[in-house]
């Protein structure tokens, strides 16, 4: 049977997953209902921990059932998560739209890369893993291109309007994830639910490659999903007219897409090791030049930061996939997903409440220095183990 119609549907669920219209102005539109940045980033950790409550569940899930129904439930859920927020108007309706939000992420994350590698391996085409997953995260980047545009558009009559249109776009995974075709080939896991458990001792604690390249690229998910919570702050603390956040958010993600769709060229010229420790200090540094430089040039390097955001995702989700064994596949990049919300539940309401009580500037700086740290010491041990062969 051809798979090859599983890479065109996926391509629309990442399009339609991450055609966000909402996020140019999201902060605003909270601002509008009461909320200060510290609930903001309250309400972002306790999305990321309805995310880290299922993540390797439903990671296990996708291994046991198969990736196409986890997926399928997962855009149904998201759906309803947007229908949810269309009708809330405080800080207790919107946690409960940004819960189930979560649990429809977490069915989809980890599940959507497996099925993809696994496409492509039933048709001996798994070297070209890294092209599509750049090529995907690039589609789905300039979707949120696109969007910026769209959904600033939208906010000039109502910052709700963009939860409305979201709600629309939020369904067209649904028949995408429904045309999927789950490749017969996936070796399925045992019906045993202690397996989760076996599945976890092996990713983060019998596979020394393995483990650093998930603790790694955990550290590198959580630092480019804290900055793009900041980046609006940032353009409002350097009184960047509103008319221009959905322009210059549309820019950062076009950014993104660019290098992502050619990370294979990447890759090539400049060869993984460059890339790892480049990946380690170019994020970190960022934060810390954004802190000190709160002006136009900050945002200058908040650009630099994005073109390698779109290296390191496809990059070292690539490693992760090569080192995982087909029928955990799946799980392990759930555990993936689980430890970058789970560091992020834990750290995003601390600089909410650094940023409130100091500055931004502040939380920025401490921010990065906290990411250097961590990244320069997984990523050395990185290359010095060769984990990414």
């Amino acid at each position: 049977m051809n798979y090859s119609r599983n890479i065109l549907f996926l391509y629309l669920i990442k399009s339609a997953k991450w055609f966000m219209l909402v996020m140019p102005i999201i902060v605003l539109f909270y601002n509008e209902n009461g909320l200060k940045m510290k609930d903001i980033l309250v309400l972002q950790g306790i999305y990321s921990i309805s995310i880290v409550a299922l993540e390797i569940p439903s990671g296990y899930m996708a291994d046991l059932w198969g990736r196409k129904k986890t997926i399928v439930f997962g855009s149904i859920i998201g759906f309803v998560g947007y229908l949810i927020y269309c009708f809330s108007f405080n800080f207790w309706g919107f946690m409960l739209a940004e819960i189930i939000l979560g649990i429809g992420q977490s069915f989809i994350s980890g599940a959507d890369s497996a099925l993809l590698f696994e496409t492509l391996a039933n048709q001996n085409k798994q070297e070209l893993y890294v092209k599509h997953e750049g090529r995907l995260a690039a589609f789905g980047n300039l979707a949120e291109a696109i969007a910026g545009i769209t959904g600033g558009l939208l906010a000039t009559a109502s910052l709700r309007f963009p939860f409305y249109a979201q709600t629309f776009v939020a369904f067209i995974a649904i028949p995408a994830s429904i045309m999927l075709t789950e490749p017969v080939t996936v070796k399925k896991i045992s019906n045993k639910y202690k397996y989760i458990f076996e599945i976890i001792n092996y990713s983060l604690f019998t596979n020394n490659k393995l483990r650093w390249n998930i603790i790694f690229s955990s550290i590198v998910g959580c630092s480019t999903l804290t900055m793009a919570w900041f980046v609006q702050p940032f353009m409002k603390d350097i009184n960047i007219p509103i008319s221009w956040f959905g322009v210059i958010w549309t820019i950062l993600n076009l950014s993104v897409a660019v290098t992502s769709f050619y990370i294979l060229s990447i890759k090539k010229i400049f060869g993984d090791k460059f890339l790892i420790i480049s990946i380690a200090i170019i994020l970190s540094l960022s934060y810390i030049l954004a802190g000190f430089l709160n002006s136009f040039f900050g945002l200058f390097i908040i650009w630099i930061f994005y073109l390698f955001r779109g290296i390191a995702t496809p990059l070292l989700k690539e490693y992760i996939n090569i080192l995982s064994p087909s029928e955990m596949r799946a799980t392990i990049l759930s555990i993936r997903n689980f430890l970058i919300r789970i560091i992020f539940a834990v750290t995003a309401p601390f600089f909410g409440y650094i940023n409130d009580i100091y500055s931004l500037s502040t939380t920025l700086i401490l921010a990065g220095i906290i990411f250097f740290v961590s990244m320069i010491i997984s990523s050395l041990i990185i290359l010095l183990l060769k984990a990414y062969k």
